[in-house]
């Protein structure tokens, strides 16, 4: 990692969530940030935050799964600031109809597009130039679905999020020689706005049990600003009160 004080983050699925909370943590250990998302309005609000609170942040409204618009982001924040040292991909969804009783192909489709082919065209934007400093760290936002396969998620958001993590641990296996890093953040539930499409919504009571978005924005930032020796190849984390071992899913 750039220790000059010169140390950029390209945040996705910036403008809420787990996105927005890595964002702010980031931001407050001295990177500069770059949010990207699909709305503008949202974006514009976490980099209005980020700077109340003295820190550095800019926004490129962005469709992940848009190869040339990820490209053109990407070149964006080098021509801007010189480099990127840390990418975090944490755009992502799921969708209501996720069984196999009534998942509908464009469902699937939407998810792919998202989920896995967005954090592959970010992941390959920024590769030119972290080889090029030699040193570069990427976050994988994945899931507790990308490890364990169960139910509720429904079977395209658990083969996407299985996929980030293969995904990254191939990425290290290449790319560890250049001085790059990956690691995939694999958390349980958290108390997200993505958990307003599952078919049965969480009860308040029960979200304030879940991981918080600050609980994953402190994760990212650890990861971070690790030393550039040390790679952290994957997290794997839950709420103490896990509802898939308490009979709660």
């Amino acid at each position: 990692m750039n220790r000059n004080g010169n140390r950029v983050a390209w945040v996705t699925g910036g403008g809420s969530g787990i996105g927005e909370a890595g964002a702010e943590a980031l931001a407050a250990d001295g990177f500069t940030v770059v949010v990207s998302g699909r709305r503008a309005e949202a974006l514009d609000q976490v980099v209005a935050k980020i700077k109340a609170r003295g820190g550095t942040a800019a926004a490129i409204a962005l469709d992940v799964s848009d190869s040339g618009a990820v490209i053109a982001a990407a070149d964006r924040i080098v021509a801007t600031h010189g480099r990127i040292d840390c990418l975090v991909n944490s755009a992502g969804l799921n969708v209501p109809k996720r069984s196999w009783a009534d998942m509908e192909l464009d469902g699937w489709n939407k998810l792919v597009e998202i989920n896995l082919d967005g954090v592959l065209y970010c992941m390959r934007a920024v590769l030119p130039t972290m080889r090029a400093q030699r040193d570069g760290c990427i976050i994988n936002v994945s899931s507790w679905a990308g490890r364990h396969v169960s139910k509720m998620p429904g079977p395209a958001y658990t083969a996407t999020k299985h996929a980030v993590l293969a995904l990254t641990h191939s990425f290290n296996m290449d790319e560890c020689v250049n001085g790059l890093r990956a690691c995939c953040l694999m958390p349980a539930e958290v108390a997200t706005p993505i958990l307003k499409l599952r078919p049965v919504v969480p009860s308040a009571e029960d979200q304030a049990r879940m991981l918080q978005p600050d609980d994953l924005g402190r994760t990212i930032a650890f990861v971070a600003t690790m030393p550039p020796h040390v790679c952290v190849n994957e997290i794997l984390i839950s709420p103490t009160w896990n509802r898939s071992f308490v009979g709660g899913l």
